[in-house]
Protein backbone atom coordinates (compact mmCIF):
# COMPACT_ATOMS: atom_id res chain seq x y z
CA UNK A 1 0.00 0.00 0.00
CA UNK A 2 1.29 3.27 -1.11
CA UNK A 3 1.59 5.97 1.27
CA UNK A 4 4.95 7.50 0.56
CA UNK A 5 7.60 6.58 -2.01
CA UNK A 6 10.54 7.01 -3.63
CA UNK A 7 11.24 8.11 -6.95
CA UNK A 8 11.49 5.36 -9.51
CA UNK A 9 15.04 5.40 -10.45
CA UNK A 10 14.61 5.58 -14.23
CA UNK A 11 12.64 8.80 -14.08
CA UNK A 12 15.33 10.31 -11.70
CA UNK A 13 17.71 10.09 -14.62
CA UNK A 14 15.57 10.48 -17.13
CA UNK A 15 14.47 13.73 -15.24
CA UNK A 16 18.13 14.89 -14.80
CA UNK A 17 18.93 14.28 -18.58
CA UNK A 18 15.90 16.61 -19.49
CA UNK A 19 17.82 18.81 -17.09
CA UNK A 20 20.66 18.51 -18.83
CA UNK A 21 19.37 19.35 -22.01
CA UNK A 22 16.59 21.55 -21.90
CA UNK A 23 18.06 24.18 -18.87
CA UNK A 24 15.18 26.51 -18.46
CA UNK A 25 17.68 29.50 -17.85
CA UNK A 26 14.96 31.67 -19.96
CA UNK A 27 11.62 31.91 -21.51
CA UNK A 28 10.57 29.26 -23.97
CA UNK A 29 9.37 30.18 -27.67
CA UNK A 30 5.68 28.78 -25.71
CA UNK A 31 5.86 31.26 -23.03
CA UNK A 32 6.43 34.44 -25.01
CA UNK A 33 2.38 35.12 -24.67
CA UNK A 34 2.72 34.57 -20.46
CA UNK A 35 5.75 36.90 -20.12
CA UNK A 36 4.33 39.43 -22.20
CA UNK A 37 0.73 39.58 -20.94
CA UNK A 38 1.78 39.03 -17.16
CA UNK A 39 -2.20 39.65 -15.56
CA UNK A 40 -4.72 36.42 -15.65
CA UNK A 41 -8.06 35.68 -13.81
CA UNK A 42 -8.52 32.37 -11.79
CA UNK A 43 -12.22 31.39 -11.63
CA UNK A 44 -13.09 28.77 -8.80
CA UNK A 45 -16.36 27.81 -9.47
CA UNK A 46 -18.34 24.57 -9.02
CA UNK A 47 -20.86 22.77 -6.93
CA UNK A 48 -19.08 23.81 -3.77
CA UNK A 49 -20.03 27.32 -4.50
CA UNK A 50 -23.49 26.80 -4.04
CA UNK A 51 -22.80 25.80 -0.20
CA UNK A 52 -21.44 29.25 -0.18
CA UNK A 53 -18.94 28.08 2.98
CA UNK A 54 -22.13 26.56 5.45
CA UNK A 55 -23.18 22.75 5.56
CA UNK A 56 -26.64 22.19 7.19
CA UNK A 57 -26.00 25.19 9.37
CA UNK A 58 -22.58 24.13 10.38
CA UNK A 59 -19.46 26.49 9.29
CA UNK A 60 -16.62 25.24 7.16
CA UNK A 61 -14.57 23.10 9.41
CA UNK A 62 -11.59 25.00 9.12
CA UNK A 63 -10.02 28.13 9.72
CA UNK A 64 -8.76 28.90 6.61
CA UNK A 65 -12.07 29.10 4.88
CA UNK A 66 -11.35 27.88 1.60
CA UNK A 67 -14.91 27.29 0.37
CA UNK A 68 -14.26 24.77 -2.04
CA UNK A 69 -13.02 21.84 0.49
CA UNK A 70 -16.52 22.40 2.03
CA UNK A 71 -17.19 18.68 0.47
CA UNK A 72 -14.04 16.72 1.94
CA UNK A 73 -14.33 19.08 5.63
CA UNK A 74 -17.50 18.17 6.31
CA UNK A 75 -17.46 14.89 5.20
CA UNK A 76 -20.57 15.26 2.63
CA UNK A 77 -21.70 12.71 1.07
CA UNK A 78 -21.46 12.39 -2.59
CA UNK A 79 -25.39 12.38 -3.46
CA UNK A 80 -25.70 15.07 -0.82
CA UNK A 81 -23.27 16.95 -2.17
CA UNK A 82 -25.26 16.79 -5.64
CA UNK A 83 -28.25 18.62 -4.13
CA UNK A 84 -26.28 21.85 -4.12
CA UNK A 85 -26.58 21.94 -8.12
CA UNK A 86 -29.95 22.91 -7.32
CA UNK A 87 -29.32 26.00 -5.89
CA UNK A 88 -27.71 27.65 -8.86
CA UNK A 89 -29.40 29.58 -10.93
CA UNK A 90 -29.08 28.23 -14.61
CA UNK A 91 -30.43 30.75 -16.64
CA UNK A 92 -29.20 33.45 -14.86
CA UNK A 93 -25.92 32.76 -15.23
CA UNK A 94 -23.71 34.46 -17.48
CA UNK A 95 -20.47 33.04 -18.31
CA UNK A 96 -19.54 35.94 -20.92
CA UNK A 97 -19.52 38.53 -17.83
CA UNK A 98 -16.71 36.85 -16.17
CA UNK A 99 -14.87 37.28 -19.64
CA UNK A 100 -15.81 40.65 -19.48
CA UNK A 101 -14.83 41.03 -16.26
CA UNK A 102 -11.39 40.12 -17.13
CA UNK A 103 -11.12 42.37 -20.25
CA UNK A 104 -12.32 45.65 -18.17
CA UNK A 105 -9.67 44.48 -15.54
CA UNK A 106 -6.74 44.34 -17.90
CA UNK A 107 -6.26 40.64 -17.43
CA UNK A 108 -4.97 38.82 -20.61
CA UNK A 109 -5.77 35.42 -19.70
CA UNK A 110 -7.97 33.28 -17.86
CA UNK A 111 -7.95 29.87 -16.33
CA UNK A 112 -11.02 28.26 -14.87
CA UNK A 113 -11.67 25.33 -12.59
CA UNK A 114 -13.00 22.37 -14.93
CA UNK A 115 -12.20 19.77 -12.67
CA UNK A 116 -11.55 20.52 -8.81
CA UNK A 117 -10.67 18.42 -5.75
CA UNK A 118 -14.27 17.20 -5.76
CA UNK A 119 -14.22 15.37 -8.93
CA UNK A 120 -16.94 16.99 -10.27
CA UNK A 121 -16.23 17.73 -13.94
CA UNK A 122 -17.82 21.27 -14.83
CA UNK A 123 -18.11 20.18 -18.27
CA UNK A 124 -20.15 17.49 -20.96
CA UNK A 125 -17.77 14.78 -20.00
CA UNK A 126 -18.45 11.05 -21.77
CA UNK A 127 -16.23 10.03 -18.90
CA UNK A 128 -18.21 8.66 -16.38
CA UNK A 129 -21.40 10.43 -14.57
CA UNK A 130 -20.32 12.81 -13.07
CA UNK A 131 -20.22 15.64 -14.59
CA UNK A 132 -21.97 18.81 -15.36
CA UNK A 133 -23.77 17.66 -18.43
CA UNK A 134 -25.57 15.08 -16.80
CA UNK A 135 -27.69 17.62 -15.11
CA UNK A 136 -28.05 20.72 -17.38
CA UNK A 137 -28.29 20.91 -21.04
CA UNK A 138 -25.44 23.78 -21.18
CA UNK A 139 -21.98 23.28 -21.84
CA UNK A 140 -20.37 25.85 -19.79
CA UNK A 141 -17.26 25.93 -20.77
CA UNK A 142 -18.25 25.95 -23.73
CA UNK A 143 -19.55 28.48 -23.81
CA UNK A 144 -16.21 30.14 -21.80
CA UNK A 145 -13.91 28.88 -24.23
CA UNK A 146 -16.49 31.37 -27.08
CA UNK A 147 -16.49 34.43 -25.21
CA UNK A 148 -13.13 33.92 -23.94
CA UNK A 149 -12.15 33.69 -28.46
CA UNK A 150 -14.84 36.43 -29.06
CA UNK A 151 -12.93 38.93 -26.51
CA UNK A 152 -9.55 37.95 -27.38
CA UNK A 153 -8.77 36.08 -24.39
CA UNK A 154 -6.54 33.42 -23.99
CA UNK A 155 -8.14 30.24 -21.85
CA UNK A 156 -6.51 28.04 -19.68
CA UNK A 157 -8.21 24.28 -17.38
CA UNK A 158 -7.44 24.18 -13.87
CA UNK A 159 -7.54 20.51 -13.46
CA UNK A 160 -6.56 18.25 -10.39
CA UNK A 161 -4.83 15.52 -10.84
CA UNK A 162 -3.50 14.17 -8.13
CA UNK A 163 -6.66 14.77 -5.61
CA UNK A 164 -10.16 13.08 -6.52
CA UNK A 165 -12.71 12.51 -3.82
CA UNK A 166 -14.81 10.81 -6.15
CA UNK A 167 -13.11 8.31 -7.93
CA UNK A 168 -12.99 5.10 -6.07
CA UNK A 169 -9.20 4.88 -6.24
CA UNK A 170 -8.49 8.62 -6.29
CA UNK A 171 -6.56 10.25 -4.07
CA UNK A 172 -8.03 11.78 -1.23
CA UNK A 173 -6.06 12.89 2.08
CA UNK A 174 -8.02 10.29 4.38
CA UNK A 175 -6.02 7.42 2.48
CA UNK A 176 -3.38 8.67 4.55
CA UNK A 177 -5.10 6.51 7.01
CA UNK A 178 -5.05 3.66 4.40
CA UNK A 179 -2.96 4.14 2.11
CA UNK A 180 -3.45 3.16 -2.27
CA UNK A 181 -1.49 0.25 -4.04
CA UNK A 182 -0.11 1.72 -7.29
CA UNK A 183 -2.38 -0.55 -9.29
CA UNK A 184 -5.54 1.22 -7.82
CA UNK A 185 -4.56 4.68 -8.24
CA UNK A 186 -3.34 4.03 -11.88
CA UNK A 187 -6.62 2.42 -12.65
CA UNK A 188 -8.28 5.94 -11.55
CA UNK A 189 -5.45 7.89 -13.72
CA UNK A 190 -6.17 5.91 -16.67
CA UNK A 191 -9.78 5.72 -16.16
CA UNK A 192 -10.32 9.51 -15.93
CA UNK A 193 -7.47 11.68 -16.04
CA UNK A 194 -5.77 10.82 -19.03
CA UNK A 195 -9.24 10.48 -21.20
CA UNK A 196 -11.05 13.51 -19.04
CA UNK A 197 -7.64 15.90 -20.08
CA UNK A 198 -8.06 14.37 -23.89
CA UNK A 199 -11.85 15.94 -23.80
CA UNK A 200 -10.69 19.25 -22.70
CA UNK A 201 -7.65 19.48 -24.87
CA UNK A 202 -10.09 18.24 -28.42
CA UNK A 203 -13.26 19.57 -27.59
CA UNK A 204 -12.57 23.71 -26.81
CA UNK A 205 -10.41 24.72 -29.46
CA UNK A 206 -6.87 26.18 -28.40
CA UNK A 207 -6.07 25.97 -24.81
CA UNK A 208 -3.19 28.22 -23.27
CA UNK A 209 -2.30 26.39 -20.28
CA UNK A 210 -2.80 23.71 -18.44
CA UNK A 211 -2.94 24.56 -14.80
CA UNK A 212 -2.19 21.78 -12.11
CA UNK A 213 -2.15 21.50 -8.24
CA UNK A 214 0.02 18.98 -6.71
CA UNK A 215 1.30 21.14 -4.06
CA UNK A 216 4.37 18.72 -3.31
CA UNK A 217 6.49 17.20 -5.38
CA UNK A 218 5.30 13.77 -6.83
CA UNK A 219 8.26 11.48 -5.07
CA UNK A 220 6.07 12.43 -1.79
CA UNK A 221 2.54 11.32 -3.43
CA UNK A 222 1.26 8.14 -4.73
CA UNK A 223 1.29 9.82 -8.63
CA UNK A 224 4.65 8.32 -10.48
CA UNK A 225 7.10 10.16 -12.28
CA UNK A 226 6.01 7.52 -15.10
CA UNK A 227 2.36 8.88 -14.82
CA UNK A 228 3.36 12.62 -15.52
CA UNK A 229 5.37 12.21 -18.17
CA UNK A 230 2.40 10.21 -19.93
CA UNK A 231 -0.14 13.61 -18.85
CA UNK A 232 2.85 15.70 -20.27
CA UNK A 233 3.62 14.01 -23.26
CA UNK A 234 -0.22 13.98 -23.86
CA UNK A 235 -0.65 17.53 -23.97
CA UNK A 236 2.58 18.26 -26.30
CA UNK A 237 0.75 15.96 -28.82
CA UNK A 238 -2.62 17.36 -28.55
CA UNK A 239 -2.05 20.85 -28.23
CA UNK A 240 1.54 21.85 -28.35
CA UNK A 241 1.57 25.59 -27.85
CA UNK A 242 -0.29 24.62 -24.08
CA UNK A 243 1.61 26.01 -21.48
CA UNK A 244 2.33 23.43 -18.36
CA UNK A 245 2.79 24.94 -14.93
CA UNK A 246 5.21 23.10 -11.86
CA UNK A 247 2.45 21.69 -10.06
CA UNK A 248 2.28 19.03 -12.49
CA UNK A 249 4.24 17.97 -10.05
CA UNK A 250 7.42 18.35 -11.73
CA UNK A 251 9.67 21.33 -10.86
CA UNK A 252 11.81 23.77 -13.17
CA UNK A 253 14.53 22.72 -12.34
CA UNK A 254 14.21 19.33 -12.64
CA UNK A 255 12.22 19.08 -15.98
CA UNK A 256 13.60 22.45 -18.20
CA UNK A 257 9.98 21.33 -20.59
CA UNK A 258 7.68 22.83 -17.79
CA UNK A 259 6.54 25.87 -19.09
CA UNK A 260 6.43 28.35 -15.71
CA UNK A 261 6.92 27.53 -12.15
CA UNK A 262 4.01 27.82 -9.97
CA UNK A 263 4.49 29.41 -6.45
CA UNK A 264 2.02 28.61 -3.36
CA UNK A 265 -1.55 30.13 -2.58
CA UNK A 266 -0.99 33.63 -2.04
CA UNK A 267 2.87 33.46 -2.29
CA UNK A 268 4.17 36.64 -3.94
CA UNK A 269 7.90 36.70 -5.42
CA UNK A 270 11.01 37.71 -2.95
CA UNK A 271 13.37 37.12 -5.99
CA UNK A 272 14.16 37.39 -9.56
CA UNK A 273 13.43 34.39 -11.49
CA UNK A 274 15.30 33.62 -14.92
CA UNK A 275 12.51 31.16 -15.92
CA UNK A 276 8.59 32.56 -16.02
CA UNK A 277 6.83 31.85 -12.82
CA UNK A 278 3.32 32.90 -11.28
CA UNK A 279 1.64 33.47 -7.74
CA UNK A 280 -2.05 32.43 -7.77
CA UNK A 281 -3.86 35.03 -5.50
CA UNK A 282 -7.32 35.96 -4.09
CA UNK A 283 -9.08 39.30 -3.01
CA UNK A 284 -10.56 37.90 -0.65
CA UNK A 285 -9.25 34.89 1.49
CA UNK A 286 -11.16 31.91 0.37
CA UNK A 287 -10.80 30.29 -3.72
CA UNK A 288 -14.49 29.21 -3.81
CA UNK A 289 -17.40 31.40 -3.05
CA UNK A 290 -18.08 31.89 0.53
CA UNK A 291 -21.02 33.68 1.96
CA UNK A 292 -19.12 35.27 5.03
CA UNK A 293 -16.26 36.24 3.58
CA UNK A 294 -15.04 39.59 5.21
CA UNK A 295 -11.10 39.35 4.62
CA UNK A 296 -10.90 41.31 1.55
CA UNK A 297 -7.12 42.75 0.06
CA UNK A 298 -7.24 46.45 -0.72
CA UNK A 299 -7.01 47.61 -4.64
CA UNK A 300 -3.43 49.20 -3.55
CA UNK A 301 -2.21 45.88 -2.12
CA UNK A 302 -3.31 44.21 -5.02
CA UNK A 303 -1.75 46.55 -7.60
CA UNK A 304 1.51 46.50 -5.31
CA UNK A 305 1.37 42.48 -5.57
CA UNK A 306 1.22 42.73 -9.52
CA UNK A 307 3.81 45.27 -9.70
CA UNK A 308 6.03 43.20 -7.83
CA UNK A 309 5.84 40.22 -9.11
CA UNK A 310 6.05 41.40 -12.72
CA UNK A 311 9.55 43.51 -11.23
CA UNK A 312 10.95 40.55 -11.03
CA UNK A 313 9.97 38.73 -14.07
CA UNK A 314 6.66 36.81 -12.70
CA UNK A 315 3.04 36.92 -13.30
CA UNK A 316 -0.17 37.28 -11.30
CA UNK A 317 -3.39 34.70 -11.38
CA UNK A 318 -5.68 36.77 -9.18
CA UNK A 319 -9.05 34.78 -8.18
CA UNK A 320 -12.61 35.42 -8.29
CA UNK A 321 -15.45 33.09 -7.05
CA UNK A 322 -18.22 33.50 -8.54
CA UNK A 323 -21.43 32.20 -6.46
CA UNK A 324 -24.32 29.92 -7.41
CA UNK A 325 -26.24 32.56 -10.05
CA UNK A 326 -22.40 32.87 -11.40
CA UNK A 327 -22.58 36.51 -9.70
CA UNK A 328 -18.72 37.75 -8.70
CA UNK A 329 -19.23 39.61 -4.84
CA UNK A 330 -19.29 43.03 -5.27
CA UNK A 331 -15.72 44.03 -2.95
CA UNK A 332 -14.18 41.49 -5.78
CA UNK A 333 -15.36 42.90 -9.13
CA UNK A 334 -14.85 46.71 -7.82
CA UNK A 335 -10.95 45.54 -6.81
CA UNK A 336 -10.81 44.15 -10.25
CA UNK A 337 -12.22 47.30 -12.25
CA UNK A 338 -10.15 49.69 -10.27
CA UNK A 339 -7.31 47.83 -11.41
CA UNK A 340 -8.38 47.69 -14.88
CA UNK A 341 -8.51 51.78 -15.11
CA UNK A 342 -5.00 52.06 -13.58
CA UNK A 343 -3.75 49.44 -16.30
CA UNK A 344 -5.57 51.53 -18.95
CA UNK A 345 -2.92 54.14 -17.57
CA UNK A 346 0.00 52.33 -16.76
CA UNK A 347 -0.54 49.40 -18.71
CA UNK A 348 3.16 49.99 -20.36
CA UNK A 349 4.89 49.33 -17.09
CA UNK A 350 3.19 46.20 -17.14
CA UNK A 351 2.74 44.24 -20.29
CA UNK A 352 5.75 43.08 -21.61
CA UNK A 353 8.23 44.55 -19.09
CA UNK A 354 11.02 42.23 -16.81
CA UNK A 355 12.89 43.05 -14.13
CA UNK A 356 15.87 45.50 -14.16
CA UNK A 357 19.35 43.88 -13.03
CA UNK A 358 19.24 45.65 -9.43
CA UNK A 359 17.67 44.05 -6.01
CA UNK A 360 14.34 44.03 -5.43
CA UNK A 361 13.88 45.87 -2.38
CA UNK A 362 17.09 48.68 -3.30
CA UNK A 363 14.56 51.57 -3.42
CA UNK A 364 12.17 51.86 -0.80
CA UNK A 365 9.55 54.01 -2.21
CA UNK A 366 8.79 51.01 -4.93
CA UNK A 367 9.70 48.66 -7.84
CA UNK A 368 11.02 49.31 -10.96
CA UNK A 369 10.39 47.20 -14.20
CA UNK A 370 12.00 47.16 -17.94
CA UNK A 371 10.38 47.20 -21.65
CA UNK A 372 11.65 43.90 -22.93
CA UNK A 373 12.25 45.91 -26.55
CA UNK A 374 12.62 49.48 -25.54
CA UNK A 375 14.77 51.52 -23.99
CA UNK A 376 12.78 52.60 -21.08
CA UNK A 377 12.29 51.90 -17.22
CA UNK A 378 9.29 52.52 -14.94
CA UNK A 379 9.77 53.64 -11.76
CA UNK A 380 6.65 52.60 -9.40
CA UNK A 381 6.16 54.74 -6.87
CA UNK A 382 4.25 53.26 -3.34
CA UNK A 383 5.55 55.88 -1.34
CA UNK A 384 5.81 59.51 -2.88
CA UNK A 385 8.84 61.40 -0.60
CA UNK A 386 7.53 64.03 1.44
CA UNK A 387 10.96 65.90 -0.09
CA UNK A 388 8.93 65.58 -3.66
CA UNK A 389 12.57 64.11 -4.66
CA UNK A 390 13.14 60.70 -6.00
CA UNK A 391 16.76 59.10 -5.40
CA UNK A 392 17.27 56.40 -8.13
CA UNK A 393 20.61 54.59 -8.59
CA UNK A 394 22.01 51.88 -10.22
CA UNK A 395 21.99 52.98 -14.04
CA UNK A 396 24.93 54.84 -15.31
CA UNK A 397 23.33 55.97 -18.49
CA UNK A 398 22.52 59.79 -18.80
CA UNK A 399 18.47 59.56 -19.25
CA UNK A 400 17.37 61.36 -22.38
CA UNK A 401 13.71 62.07 -20.57
CA UNK A 402 11.80 61.51 -18.08
CA UNK A 403 8.12 61.83 -17.58
CA UNK A 404 4.84 61.37 -15.39
CA UNK A 405 3.22 58.03 -17.29
CA UNK A 406 -0.29 58.40 -18.73
CA UNK A 407 -2.41 57.77 -21.09
CA UNK A 408 -1.51 60.44 -23.71
CA UNK A 409 1.98 61.46 -21.94
CA UNK A 410 2.84 62.84 -19.00
CA UNK A 411 4.45 65.84 -17.40
CA UNK A 412 8.16 65.89 -18.31
CA UNK A 413 10.12 66.05 -15.11
CA UNK A 414 13.16 67.84 -14.39
CA UNK A 415 16.34 65.82 -12.85
CA UNK A 416 19.79 65.61 -12.68
CA UNK A 417 21.91 62.77 -13.01
CA UNK A 418 25.63 61.63 -11.37
CA UNK A 419 27.56 58.68 -12.20
CA UNK A 420 24.89 55.98 -11.56
CA UNK A 421 22.57 58.40 -9.14
CA UNK A 422 19.40 60.49 -10.97
CA UNK A 423 17.46 62.57 -8.80
CA UNK A 424 14.18 63.30 -9.93
CA UNK A 425 11.90 66.27 -9.24
CA UNK A 426 8.41 65.38 -8.49
CA UNK A 427 5.03 66.95 -8.75
CA UNK A 428 3.86 68.06 -5.39
CA UNK A 429 0.61 65.68 -5.63
CA UNK A 430 0.78 62.11 -6.32
CA UNK A 431 -0.81 61.56 -10.40
CA UNK A 432 -2.62 58.69 -9.24
CA UNK A 433 -4.18 57.50 -5.68
CA UNK A 434 -3.05 53.92 -6.03
CA UNK A 435 0.58 53.82 -7.49
CA UNK A 436 1.97 56.69 -9.89
CA UNK A 437 4.77 55.65 -12.40
CA UNK A 438 7.75 57.65 -13.35
CA UNK A 439 8.57 56.49 -17.29
CA UNK A 440 12.56 56.94 -18.05
CA UNK A 441 14.05 56.57 -21.45
CA UNK A 442 17.50 56.22 -22.35
CA UNK A 443 19.42 56.84 -25.72
CA UNK A 444 20.71 53.11 -25.38
CA UNK A 445 19.69 50.36 -23.49
CA UNK A 446 20.14 51.04 -19.42
CA UNK A 447 23.36 50.11 -18.18
CA UNK A 448 23.32 48.92 -14.36
CA UNK A 449 25.95 49.42 -11.44
CA UNK A 450 25.13 46.08 -9.61
CA UNK A 451 25.50 45.93 -6.10
CA UNK A 452 25.45 49.77 -5.39
CA UNK A 453 22.93 50.29 -2.00
CA UNK A 454 20.52 52.94 -3.49
CA UNK A 455 20.19 56.65 -1.37
CA UNK A 456 16.59 56.61 -0.02
CA UNK A 457 14.22 59.01 0.57
CA UNK A 458 15.95 61.07 3.76
CA UNK A 459 18.88 60.79 1.62
CA UNK A 460 20.52 58.52 3.72
CA UNK A 461 22.18 54.63 3.17
CA UNK A 462 21.23 51.73 4.89
CA UNK A 463 23.72 49.04 5.21
CA UNK A 464 23.07 45.66 6.72
CA UNK A 465 23.26 42.09 6.09
CA UNK A 466 21.25 41.45 2.78
CA UNK A 467 22.80 44.56 0.62
CA UNK A 468 26.36 44.05 1.15
CA UNK A 469 28.30 42.78 -1.70
CA UNK A 470 29.58 39.47 -0.61
CA UNK A 471 26.47 37.51 0.24
CA UNK A 472 27.51 34.07 -0.53
CA UNK A 473 27.73 33.04 2.82
CA UNK A 474 25.14 34.78 5.26
CA UNK A 475 26.04 32.16 8.40
CA UNK A 476 24.75 33.93 11.34
CA UNK A 477 21.97 35.18 9.94
CA UNK A 478 18.72 35.48 11.75
CA UNK A 479 15.05 37.11 10.63
CA UNK A 480 12.58 38.90 12.51
CA UNK A 481 11.43 37.16 15.40
CA UNK A 482 9.02 37.69 18.17
CA UNK A 483 6.37 39.18 16.36
CA UNK A 484 9.25 41.17 14.12
CA UNK A 485 10.40 43.03 17.72
CA UNK A 486 13.66 41.29 17.35
CA UNK A 487 14.92 42.54 13.97
CA UNK A 488 16.92 40.85 11.16
CA UNK A 489 20.59 41.09 12.44
CA UNK A 490 23.57 38.99 12.21
CA UNK A 491 25.24 37.22 14.94
CA UNK A 492 29.02 37.98 15.28
CA UNK A 493 31.62 36.24 17.61
CA UNK A 494 35.19 36.43 16.77
CA UNK A 495 36.01 37.86 13.74
CA UNK A 496 33.74 39.24 10.86
CA UNK A 497 33.54 41.89 8.18
CA UNK A 498 31.19 43.15 5.56
CA UNK A 499 31.51 45.58 2.45
CA UNK A 500 29.21 47.55 0.66
CA UNK A 501 29.44 49.90 -2.75
CA UNK A 502 27.76 53.09 -2.42
CA UNK A 503 27.47 56.44 -4.96
CA UNK A 504 28.08 60.07 -3.71
CA UNK A 505 26.34 62.46 -5.77
CA UNK A 506 28.25 65.17 -4.23
CA UNK A 507 31.46 66.18 -1.57
CA UNK A 508 30.03 66.30 1.86
CA UNK A 509 30.71 65.07 5.74
CA UNK A 510 28.52 62.55 7.02
CA UNK A 511 27.68 60.70 10.31
CA UNK A 512 28.05 57.08 10.88
CA UNK A 513 25.49 55.62 12.87
CA UNK A 514 25.52 51.40 13.89
CA UNK A 515 22.58 49.82 15.35
CA UNK A 516 23.71 46.37 17.43
CA UNK A 517 22.95 44.27 20.74
CA UNK A 518 25.96 44.19 22.73
CA UNK A 519 26.07 41.42 25.73
CA UNK A 520 29.37 42.56 27.36
CA UNK A 521 29.70 45.65 29.69
CA UNK A 522 33.40 45.06 29.14
CA UNK A 523 34.85 47.39 26.17
CA UNK A 524 37.70 45.09 24.72
CA UNK A 525 36.08 44.14 21.53
CA UNK A 526 36.63 46.66 18.51
CA UNK A 527 34.48 47.65 15.66
CA UNK A 528 35.94 49.66 13.10
CA UNK A 529 34.83 51.63 9.81
CA UNK A 530 37.12 52.01 6.81
CA UNK A 531 36.27 54.82 4.18
CA UNK A 532 38.64 54.90 2.01
CA UNK A 533 41.36 53.87 3.76
CA UNK A 534 40.34 56.16 6.56
CA UNK A 535 39.10 54.73 9.85
CA UNK A 536 37.04 54.88 12.54
CA UNK A 537 37.52 52.64 15.36
CA UNK A 538 34.79 52.37 18.44
CA UNK A 539 33.77 49.34 20.95
CA UNK A 540 31.06 47.68 21.08
CA UNK A 541 28.34 49.23 24.39
CA UNK A 542 26.62 47.11 26.68
CA UNK A 543 22.78 47.59 25.32
CA UNK A 544 21.26 44.99 28.01
CA UNK A 545 17.47 43.59 27.11
CA UNK A 546 13.79 45.55 26.63
CA UNK A 547 10.54 44.34 26.98
CA UNK A 548 8.83 43.36 23.67
CA UNK A 549 5.60 42.92 23.96
CA UNK A 550 3.93 43.87 27.65
CA UNK A 551 2.42 41.92 29.83
CA UNK A 552 3.82 38.74 28.43
CA UNK A 553 7.44 38.50 30.50
CA UNK A 554 8.92 39.02 27.04
CA UNK A 555 12.51 39.84 27.42
CA UNK A 556 13.95 40.34 24.25
CA UNK A 557 17.68 41.78 23.47
CA UNK A 558 17.58 45.77 22.95
CA UNK A 559 18.91 47.05 19.90
CA UNK A 560 20.59 50.45 20.38
CA UNK A 561 21.81 53.05 17.48
CA UNK A 562 25.28 54.48 18.14
CA UNK A 563 26.71 57.38 16.86
CA UNK A 564 30.29 56.18 15.16
CA UNK A 565 31.88 60.06 14.32
CA UNK A 566 31.98 61.52 10.94
CA UNK A 567 33.47 61.18 7.90
CA UNK A 568 34.45 63.24 4.40
CA UNK A 569 32.70 61.62 1.33
CA UNK A 570 33.97 62.60 -2.03
CA UNK A 571 31.22 62.71 -5.23
CA UNK A 572 31.55 59.56 -6.39
CA UNK A 573 31.76 56.00 -5.95
CA UNK A 574 32.43 54.78 -2.32
CA UNK A 575 33.46 51.01 -0.87
CA UNK A 576 32.77 51.41 3.06
CA UNK A 577 33.92 48.28 5.16
CA UNK A 578 32.86 47.39 8.76
CA UNK A 579 34.89 45.21 11.15
CA UNK A 580 33.97 43.34 14.24
CA UNK A 581 37.19 41.70 16.32
CA UNK A 582 35.11 39.88 19.40
CA UNK A 583 36.96 39.12 22.14
CA UNK A 584 36.34 35.61 23.58
CA UNK A 585 32.66 34.87 24.85
CA UNK A 586 31.69 38.20 23.92
CA UNK A 587 28.62 38.15 21.16
CA UNK A 588 27.51 41.33 19.27
CA UNK A 589 24.13 41.02 16.98
CA UNK A 590 24.66 44.05 14.02
CA UNK A 591 21.66 44.82 12.96
CA UNK A 592 22.56 47.77 10.64
CA UNK A 593 25.10 50.69 10.00
CA UNK A 594 23.49 54.03 8.73
CA UNK A 595 25.10 57.15 6.71
CA UNK A 596 23.77 60.35 6.27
Amino acid sequence: MCKMKKPHVFIVLFLFFLQLVFPQKSTNKRAEWFVKDRFGMFIHWGIYSGAEGIWKGERLRNANNYAEWIQYRNSIAKEEYLTLLKRFNWDKIDVESWVKLAKASGMRYITVTAKHHDGFAMWNSDVGDYDLGNFIERDIIKELSESCKKHDIKLGFYYSHWVDWEHEHGWDHAKELTGISPKAYDTYWQEKVIPQVTELLTNYGDIAMMWFDMWIHHSKSCVTGEQLLQLKSLIRELQPNCLINSRLGLSVEEDGDIDFQTLGDNELGLEKKDFPWQSPGTVAHSWGYNAFETNYKSTSFLLQALIGNVSLNGNYLLNIGPNAHGEVPHEINSRLLEMGRWLEMYGESIYDTEAVDLRKDSHQWGRITQNRKKNTIYLHIFNWPLSRALNFTGVTNKPSKIYVLGKNGGKTLPFEHMGAFTKIRLPEQPPDPYVSVIAIEYKDRPNFRKGLVAQNNRGGYSLNPLNQIEQTELKGFQGQSKEGTVPKHMNISGNSSFKWHIYIEEEAQKRLDLSYFSDSEKNQSKITVRVDGKQLLSYPRYTGFTVGEPNKDWKIPKFKSHTLGTAQFTKGYHEVELSFEMEENHKTKFQWLWIE
